[in-house]
């Protein structure tokens, strides 16, 4: 039988069926990849950024990090195909883990800035904002030039869940088709491949705009093990990006590019910085990037700063902390000044345009504080430097906006801030009283105000918000209960978004009772409300919303890069429209978000996704471009022409894309974006051109545009203006072109709603402003005199930049009232850095304040304490401070009177003047007997240094002993060794030192001297002495066979050499002592005997025999153990004789005796060696050994006298017989004072060794 070909329908039904799924499941695998491990974690990266950053993966499965602007970090996610597959696209959203924020930025005047301790990356000042690094998803439109700097980052949502259109996988139209085109249309555009560079991971794109079709862009591979770029290309495009160049050979093919630079006033000046790891130079084209021109560089360049207006002006930051300029774009520069603080440099930007070369900068001393300096970009030499601040400032601390100069001084442990408003002398910041800040963020200097964050003693993870009069010192309160949140690098983020294109317009999200909600203002803070929900939901089905139990949220986190937006946008282009992410309820949630749209400036909301998508204006904002957050490649994103109410889909480019980021054209007339991209993670960077043009296919004319009212909730005046703007109608389909601006602007009458309360004054329920509770009203009199005016406040004052004119504007303004005679009340002293210490000789300045009183009329007279006293005509020539130099240490009655005719008043400050401390020695025997009272003395240097407190410690008592004197008595009931350590405490200084001390019940002593030649090698310090100790020890011993647990040898300090032999009793390990006071005797005879042999002796060095010997005349022993002590005392009675007796002759008869140089030393002086444990370097002069003689010698001798001519002082000790006489030399005058300035310390608080002349130049000894 034959077989004939037929029609089956079921074959052919079934054929179609698996030919169409087949090509259904292929055609849209690309849309299905699923990435389970993208996220996108980051870190801080310390280099300068510049230009439009990409990041991207380059190896299968390799974790690679992804760099935001100023931070790197992050993880593409895994190969497409695998389990863990798919790029993330930048457009994603994070998982629900991971939060992204930002870095803070110099680009607009709304940016907050911190007042101290805040880092901020300057590229963003280097150029333009459409050259700033793209590093992360697209947001609606950037911040734009009306936004505030807060908060970057993207909702932690996954990347799973329905599309725009609401139920998972159904488009936008599916729920409603008259707000969504159901047909897919398709945008004219372009692709090309930077071939050779799909193992870059970073990009920098520059498109110069206005009318230019060039488009630069550096790619380049960093390694993030090395820490450093090891490839780069630059690509050039002269067609909008349609095709690329590659310029490697232009710039030279081993040379490495690390950043891309863009004159912000003339972009066709490129300058292209090298990879500071190979070399430092700088390429430099004025054509646009077509050519360049190479330039060495003797330093690395940090970050750039460039100037306002001039084009060719720049600063430079090098990595080492100094500060150049240049004058010629780079081709020459000029050191300005070294240890700059990082990102403290500023042009300057006063609204006048004086001195355009002015650099402001805060400085490190060479002793560490902080100085804000100006001075001539060409020279900033010491002489031409000027300090507009007087003293020192908080590091980090120094923020120039504007017309406005912050510095930051902490005094008393609380922060204050200052401002000066256009190179005026600055003020102290005036908030409420008991506001106390912890922290302050400068947030906007618009419109001659200061719009300021305040974090106050009470808060923690919020803000209150202050705003200014003009010239920014008093504030007022604008809201509570701002949300903030802390950024990666320490930096605070607030919830506070500025609308574009509306002045006085601004959304905060408040927290209360732990609730955020979102609240919106339209006059500047002075009145606040929620935001309405819409009244149905994508579907159009019915949204039951409530006010003020439900209402909508958004999250007002804005982007830093221009081409990635954040999760709000506007335009000043387009004023009325607003695009953000959030969701209706009671507070603001990260869960169930979707994107909401105004178009008549936040009265109404719309929702128009379901999900987050990234918003971008074009045309002016004529046109609303949204591209949906997913990790999964796309290929179409949603046009709308009339401000969001319909949308359209369209495709742009045949194959799905890996989104890593959209560029738009800069200026005015916006119609051309480029999505840069990847098919896979092994691709080339893909640069799809999307041309908008081809949309359009006419401008718009006058009729296509209709007049639009601004106003708030049907309130017309608007800080006090009606403003109409023109609106292209929403019906109307053509291209905008040029920005109009608003058609008129037309004054209101002022009302009270135009008047915010004035400073000391709060709102009450009723709606008045009264004086708080700590605020004085006619405080403010106290600055004009008697037969002057002032302006006496109404306790309101006129919003800054209202327009409104007459209504109640007479009742609430300022009134001028002649000045009151008031007697001075309220009179206070006080140093101007708050503290109560000052050192001797140093500058301590006084501020002299008066709450009330006439300041022209009073006079002033101001009692230092020391016996000088100043006045003043009048407390206004005090506004400086009153500077003094106290020349002795103690403790100062600083008395200030003020009068008038009326009264007078008087305050009174203690002033602790010191001398640093540099020393501590402690005095007190080497051995002593049991249960025999001694005396231990802490020894100053210098002598005089103010108030102390000693603390002494006693062996292993784990408590000490505090006193207030310098000198103590003590007994030890139990034979051994103990230690004693004395502290000593002086303002921030504490020194010690810490001595030994033998104790037995009987001992006996020697001295001993030494071979002249040994006084040749002493250099006179601790650790020599010492190790001469150990080696005399070990000689005796060798010599004598003596134990050495029987000798204790200590070398004295001073010139000759000599040393004190201690013969000690032993007691081994029973408890049985195995010497007598017989046995005692005898070792000392034997000791004696070979010293007199001269059988004891070392060898200092080769050559060098040192012999020892018992002295001629030995000291009385410290401890007498003869049974006669009426023969010691004396012998020592005789000795003070002859001592005096030496003393009359010299000065009765004038004789020269030679040889000798006589000055009164303590008995303790031969006793015991000085040592610091905190530092080894001594200044406290000795005196020579040869100085110390017996009476026996003094008489012996034919003695020479130098007379002393400066006068001596006595201290007498509290304990009997302990006079002592201490010389002033020069030398220990000019350290702390004369000797009428001595005070004598109760318990023989003396200083030795201070006068020898050879002495004076050694360290202080043992």
């Amino acid at each position: 039988m034959e077989k004939v070909a037929g029609w089956y329908p079921a074959w052919h039904v079934a054929l179609l069926y698996w030919t169409w799924l087949f090509l259904f499941t292929y055609g849209f695998t690309g849309a299905e990849i699923t990435c389970r491990s993208c996220r996108s974690q980051v870190q801080p990266q310390q280099q300068p950024q510049q230009g439009l950053l990409m990041h991207l993966r380059t190896d299968r499965g390799e974790k690679e990090q992804r760099s935001f602007l100023g931070e790197k970090g992050g993880e593409r996610g895994q190969e497409v195909g695998t389990e863990d597959a798919g790029l993330q696209a930048t457009l994603a959203p994070a998982p629900a883990e991971m939060q992204f924020s930002g870095w803070e930025t110099r680009r607009v005047p709304r940016e907050p800035e911190k007042v101290a301790g805040e880092r901020r990356p300057r590229a963003a000042a280097a150029a333009p904002a459409e050259d700033r690094a793209l590093q992360g998803p697209p947001r609606p439109g950037g911040p734009g030039p009306g936004s505030a700097r807060r908060r970057w980052g993207r909702s932690p949502r996954g990347s799973a869940g329905p599309g725009p259109g609401g139920a998972a996988g159904r488009e936008p139209g599916d729920g409603g088709a008259a707000r969504f085109g159901l047909e897919e249309l398709r945008l004219a555009s372009t692709t090309f491949a930077l071939a050779g560079d799909s193992a870059h991971n970073q990009a920098m794109v520059h498109w110069s705009g206005h009318n230019s079709s060039v488009i630069l862009i550096l790619t380049k591979l960093y390694d993030y093990n090395l820490g450093s770029i090891t490839e780069s290309s630059l690509w050039r495009s002269t067609d909008y990006g349609t095709t690329y160049e590659k310029l490697n050979d232009k710039v030279g093919l081993k040379t490495i590019l690390s950043y891309l630079y863009v004159c912000p006033t003339n972009k066709r000046k490129i300058m292209l910085l090298t990879d500071p790891e190979v070399e430092s130079s700088l390429l430099i084209s004025s054509d646009e990037g077509a050519t360049y021109q190479k330039y060495r560089l003797n330093f690395y360049i940090h970050s750039l700063l460039f100037h306002p207006k001039q084009e060719d002006w720049i600063l430079a930051y090098s990595q080492d902390q100094k500060l150049f300029s240049s004058v010629e774009f780079g081709r020459r520069w000029l050191l300005l000044h070294e240890g700059v603080t990082p990102n403290r440099f500023y042009w300057s930007m006063m609204g006048n345009g004086r001195e355009p070369d002015l650099v402001h900068l805060e400085a490190r001393t060479v002793d560490g504080y902080a100085q804000y300096i100006t001075c001539k970009m060409q020279n900033c030499s010491e002489a031409t430097r000027s300090k507009p601040f007087p003293g020192y400032i908080d590091h980090n601390s120094l923020i120039v906006q504007g017309d406005y100069v912050f510095v930051q001084l902490t005094s008393g442990g609380r922060p204050h801030y200052y401002v000066s408003y256009r190179r005026s002398p600055f003020a102290q910041m005036k908030l409420p009283k008991y506001s106390l800040p912890k922290d302050m963020h400068v947030i906007s200097t618009d419109e001659n105000q200061v719009f300021a964050a305040v974090q106050e003693w009470n808060q923690n993870d919020t803000y209150n918000l202050y705003i200014s009069d003009t010239r920014g010192v008093y504030f007022t309160l604008a809201l509570e209960n701002v949300k903030s949140s802390q950024g990666l690098e320490g930096n605070v983020m607030i919830d506070l978004y500025e609308v574009a294109g509306i002045k006085g317009m601004f959304l905060a999200n408040k927290k209360i009772d732990n609730q955020v909600k979102t609240f919106i203002t339209y006059n500047k803070g002075r009145d606040w409300s929620l935001l309405q929900a819409p009244h149905t939901d994508l579907r159009g089905n019915p949204i039951h919303c409530l006010l003020p139990y439900c209402s909508l949220h958004l999250h007002l986190k804005v982007s830093d890069n221009p081409y990635t937006s954040g999760n709000i946008a506007s335009r000043d282009t387009a004023p009325s429209i607003i695009v953000a992410s959030g969701n209706i309820g009671t507070e603001l949630s990260d869960n169930d978000i979707s994107m909401f749209v105004t178009s008549d400036a936040g009265n109404t909301w719309r929702q128009i996704f379901e999900e987050e998508h990234s918003v971008l204006y074009l045309d002016q904002g004529g046109v609303l471009v949204a591209m949906k957050h997913t990790s999964l490649p796309i290929r179409h994103l949603w046009l709308s022409f009339d401000e969001g109410r319909s949308w359209s889909k369209y495709s742009f480019t045949s194959l799905p894309l890996f989104v890593d980021g959209v560029l738009g054209e800069p200026g005015e007339e916006t119609l051309i974006m480029t999505v840069f991209g990847h098919f896979s993670h092994r691709s080339e960077w893909q640069l799809v051109k999307v041309d908008y043009k081809s949309i359009f296919d006419r401008r718009c004319e006058e009729e296509d545009y209709r007049p639009w009212q601004l106003h708030s909730q049907g309130e017309a005046c608007i800080m006090g203006a009606k403003r109409i703007y023109r609106k292209r109608k929403s019906e109307k389909k053509c291209m905008q072109g040029k920005y109009a601006g608003a058609m008129t602007s037309e004054p209101c009458v002022c009302t009270e709603a135009d008047f915010d309360c004035d400073y000391g004054y709060e709102r009450h329920s009723n709606g008045q402003c009264l004086p708080a509770f700590w605020y004085n009203p006619s405080s403010l009199s106290k600055d004009c005199s008697l037969g002057q005016s002032y302006l006496n406040s109404t306790g309101y004052r006129k919003v800054v930049s209202n327009n409104c004119t007459d209504g109640v504007r007479e009742r609430y303004t300022a009134k001028p009232q002649q000045c009151p005679g008031k007697p001075p009340q309220g009179l206070r002293i006080l140093t101007a850095d708050g503290r109560l210490t000052a050192q001797q000789g140093h500058n301590v300045t006084f501020l002299v304040q008066l709450e009330e009183g006439d300041l022209q009329r009073s006079l002033i007279q101001v009692d230092f304490g020391d016996g000088i006293a100043v006045s003043y005509a009048n407390l206004s020539s005090t506004e400086d401070g009153i500077k003094h130099i106290y020349q002795n240490v103690g403790i100062f009655r600083v008395m200030v009177l003020v009068e008038n005719s009326l009264g007078s008043d008087s305050a009174v400050l203690y002033l602790h003047v010191t001398c640093p401390l540099e020393h501590v020695h402690l005095s007190l025997p080497f051995v002593t007997t049991k249960n025999k009272e001694i005396n231990a003395t802490a020894v100053l240097w210098p002598s005089q240094v103010g108030t102390l407190t000693y603390v002494w410690w006693f062996g292993n008592n784990t408590e000490p002993l505090i006193t207030l004197e310098g000198s103590i008595t003590f007994t030890f009931s139990v034979e051994g060794m103990n230690t004693i350590t004395v502290q000593v405490s002086a303002g921030n200084t504490i020194l010690q030192d810490t001595k030994t001390i033998a104790v037995y019940e009987k001992f006996q002593s020697l001295r001993l001297s030494f071979s002249p030649n040994l006084d040749d090698y002493n250099p006179d310090i601790p650790e020599w002495r010492r190790d001469i100790s150990r080696v005399v020890k070990r000689a005796l011993v060798e010599a004598t066979g003596i134990s050495s647990k029987h000798v204790l040898v200590a070398v004295l300090p001073g010139l000759p050499t000599s040393a004190e032999l201690f013969i000690l009793p032993y007691q081994d390990a029973t408890g049985e002592k195995k010497r007598t006071a017989a046995n005692l005797e005898q070792i000392s005879e034997t000791l004696i005997q070979k010293l007199n042999q001269n059988l004891v002796h070392f060898e200092l060095k080769p050559g060098v025999r040192i012999l020892v010997h018992a002295a001629h005349l030995t000291a009385a022993p410290l401890v007498d153990l003869t049974p006669s002590h009426s023969g010691s005392a004396m012998l020592m009675l005789l000795s003070v004789v002859f001592v005096g007796l030496a003393v009359f002759i010299i000065y009765k008869f004038k004789r020269k005796i030679p040889g000798l140089n006589i000055y009164a030393q303590m008995q303790n002086e031969k006793d015991q060696e000085m040592v610091s444990p905190v530092s080894q370097r001594e200044s406290i002069p000795n005196v020579p050994q040869r100085e110390l003689m017996s009476p026996e010698q003094l008489v012996d001798e034919k003695l020479e006298v130098h007379p002393i001519e400066q006068p001596q002082a006595t201290v007498q000790s509290p304990r009997k017989g302990n006079a002592t006489k201490v010389v002033w030399t020069e030398d220990f005058q000019k350290a702390c004072g004369s000797p009428r300035d001595f005070k004598p310390r109760p318990r023989a608080e003396v200083f030795p060794q201070l006068l020898s002349p050879r002495a004076q130049k050694k360290s202080l000894p043992m």
